[in-house]
């Protein structure tokens, strides 16, 4: 790395980091009936492990990541991956549901560290460079998330579900002396207060429209997400498909297309086309609807819509990123914080109705759950381009919407 970007060897071990970092939120997700049988629970208590999960992220969100503009970001983020470790190690040892369910929330509020790296990698890429390396970063992170549910659940099918937290608790500390011996000193880039940074996020988000459109945007985009994800494995283990973890866990594959779709969307950012990519990405979204409710009973159609719903999520989630980048260069963590509280923030909501709907509607309702959650985002981006389209074309939010 040098100051005309950063090298393809670092890009590699940070993309590493955020695939493992964030699978840590995924490893339960194709266990969760499995789970619910361990701790005698029922399959929508169960769910809800998702949802704890995903509200624990975004209190990381909320209250982490602003650090990453404030401290120096090398430290911040050993030492998070070691928190990390110590979460997934007493869920591992866990007899009870309740201590269980902490533990996943405090790897949720922990493995925020993504976060961190993410806009780290934008700031130490050139300008010409920026899109296509948050690209290649989300594209491991991407990979993660869908990885770790097939290692999830082969590891639980060949040695049972514990050893799947034990070897992320090892995962964690290797990665966190990797990561300290590996990366430069990255100081601060804001000289301000923790709650003064707190109080500028909100500030952002009444300042910039382009941010609030895009944070709508991820909301929708993780809503899907989680909607799919959360409800599949019961729909897997169900009297249809009867599969067992081994065979759920490889769905998690399916998705991998969306990860590819990750540098492709960044490349168009770079060259002037993330409005493109958005329109195509919510129209992908929308019509993975229409493949998945008939995937009730059919694999092929199930496996079809699995790949275009996390090829729609992932390629806007890469556009939204790389256009709120543009607005505030010394506010990028912040930037980062606003946008992924209202992604997880989607993402929560979504999950706790997704389960919860499963168990009174089936797949069917959950489908349609989803096809609503795809229609919301499509009016939102239609009435807010419109807007856009009319605003006076000065001042910063209209430059960076041109950027994007």
């Amino acid at each position: 790395m040098d100051k005309q970007g950063i090298s393809n060897r670092l890009v590699l071990l940070l993309a590493v980091a955020c695939g493992a970092a964030v699978a840590n939120m995924y490893y339960a997700q194709p266990l969760l009936h499995t789970i619910a049988r361990a701790f005698h629970v029922s399959d929508a208590t169960a769910g809800l492990l998702v949802t704890v999960t995903q509200v624990g992220y975004v209190l990381g969100l909320a209250f982490l990541v602003p650090l990453g503009d404030l401290l120096e970001r090398r430290r911040l983020i050993s030492t998070t991956l070691l928190v990390v470790a110590l979460a997934q190690a007493v869920a591992a040892a866990s007899q009870g549901f309740a201590l269980f369910a902490a533990a996943l929330g405090v790897v949720g509020v922990s493995s925020v560290v993504a976060q961190v790296i993410v806009p780290m990698s934008s700031s130490l890429a050139a300008d010409s460079e920026r899109g296509r390396v948050v690209g290649r970063v989300m594209s491991g992170l991407l990979i993660g998330i869908l990885v770790a549910r097939t290692v999830s659940g082969l590891l639980a099918g060949a040695f049972g579900w514990r050893t799947v937290f034990v070897l992320a608790a090892a995962a964690m500390v290797v990665l966190s002396v990797a990561l300290w011996r590996a990366l430069p000193e990255v100081p601060a880039t804001a000289d301000i207060g923790y709650w003064s940074a707190l109080r500028s996020v909100l500030a952002l988000v009444r300042q910039e429209p382009l941010l609030r459109q895009r944070m709508a945007l991820g909301a929708v985009a993780f809503g899907c997400f989680s909607v799919l994800w959360t409800s599949l494995a019961f729909l897997l283990s169900g009297p249809h498909y009867q599969y067992g973890n081994t065979v759920i866990g490889l769905f998690g594959l399916a998705g991998l297309a969306g990860a590819l779709a990750a540098p492709v969307a960044g490349r168009m950012a770079d060259r002037g086309h993330g409005r493109l990519a958005a329109t195509f990405s919510i129209l992908i979204l929308l019509g993975s609807w229409a493949l998945l409710v008939l995937g009730e009973t059919s694999l092929p159609a199930l496996v079809l819509g699995i790949v275009a719903l996390d090829l729609g999520v992932q390629a806007l989630h890469i556009s939204n990123q790389s256009t709120i980048y543009t607005l505030h260069a010394e506010a990028r963590s912040r930037l980062n914080t606003a946008y992924m509280v209202a992604y997880f923030l989607g993402g929560a909501a979504a999950s706790a109705a997704s389960s919860a709907l499963y168990a009174s509607a089936g797949w069917g309702g959950v489908c349609v759950l989803g096809a609503a959650v795809s229609c919301v985002g499509l009016v939102i981006w239609a009435v807010t381009e419109w807007l856009s389209s009319r605003a006076p074309a000065t001042g910063t939010p209209q430059r960076a919407r041109s950027a994007a």
